[in-house]
């Protein structure tokens, strides 16, 4: 112990002397070199806070590599899973933004902000193909009631048929959108389209405004179930065009003009595609004269022999 204050006292006086010698120094603590004023001297020992530091970041990176290792793959349920996992107020909120479109509001950053959902656009098909189905049996109901010659047989295979036609549009126009704004990014390098699944979502909200049109096209009247039509159209490819707009306005006109035409052309398809066809009524039958007893028989020509 002692041997140790006496090696503690020598320390200090080579230190004072030191300091004596050259006042414009400073010593750090935990160690015995000098420092010139100006220059930062950093003590690294066993407890040091840099030590702490780099054991933080290291610990940082560790479990940033585990959480990408941990992400499954596209192939497994719970890759999908998240694209499921909405609330009610994500979902009504972008209902109303594929309902209200204006210039300049971009569906895509306002609405999904780089969240886009499969739970909405598959509901919102799978409700138009039942409701579809639902109003082309009750239109023939309606007709027989106002018209008896009509015949009226339960068509359950309009189910079938419009939910194949909708999931079909909404899945593969998209995919070939989308494939072809990639290409167009390789020639255009200004252009950056949007993921696949955003084009999807995109396209699945656009057609919630054709369910209540659907609904609406029950009343009878063709005028009115084509401005019910018009207007449900002009809003759909509306939300489409100005979601696409900043994307393809990167290239040249003529190959945005022709997109975005193909894209409402492809949209008036299924929107005609969608509206009842009016009722075929039946042709009368022909009624054969009926000849009485009574009469005569016409006259036939007869052959005459020579």
């Amino acid at each position: 112990m002692a041997a140790a204050d006496e090696l503690a006292f020598h320390e200090f006086e080579e230190a004072s002397d030191l300091l004596a010698e050259t006042p414009d120094a400073a010593t750090t603590s935990g160690s015995n070199q000098l420092t010139p004023q100006g220059h930062v001297a950093v003590a690294v020992d066993s407890g040091g806070s840099y030590g702490a530091e780099e054991e933080v970041e290291e610990s940082d990176r560790t479990a940033l590599l585990q959480e990408e290792k941990q992400q499954p793959g596209f192939w497994t349920f719970g890759y999908y899973q998240s694209f499921f996992d909405v609330d009610t107020s994500q979902v009504l909120d972008r209902i109303r933004g594929s309902l209200l479109p204006r210039p300049g509001h971009n569906f895509v950053r306002h609405h999904l902000r780089n969240g886009p959902d499969l739970y909405g656009p598959f509901w919102i098909c799978a409700t138009l193909a039942f409701v579809l189905a639902i109003t082309g049996n009750l239109t023939l109901v309606l007709a027989q009631r106002r018209d008896p010659s009509i015949h009226y047989s339960p068509q359950f295979h309009k189910v079938t048929v419009a939910g194949v036609t909708i999931y079909c549009y909404v899945w593969l126009v998209p995919l070939a959108l989308w494939a072809f704004l990639r290409w167009r990014k390789g020639v255009r390098e200004r252009m950056g389209p949007y993921t696949f699944l955003e084009t999807v979502c995109v396209y699945g909200y656009s057609l919630f405004v054709f369910i209540p049109t659907v609904i609406l096209w029950l009343i009878p009247v063709p005028w009115l179930q084509w401005l019910f039509g018009g207007l449900a159209l002009a809003l759909s490819a509306a939300s489409l065009v100005f979601t696409l707009w900043p994307v393809v306005r990167e290239d040249t006109r003529l190959v945005a003009a022709v997109l975005l035409s193909t894209v409402v052309l492809l949209h008036a398809l299924l929107a005609v595609g969608c509206k009842p066809l009016p009722l075929a009524h039946p042709a009368p039958p022909t009624q054969a004269a009926s000849l009485s007893p009574d009469l005569p028989p016409p006259p036939t020509a007869r052959a005459h022999t020579t």
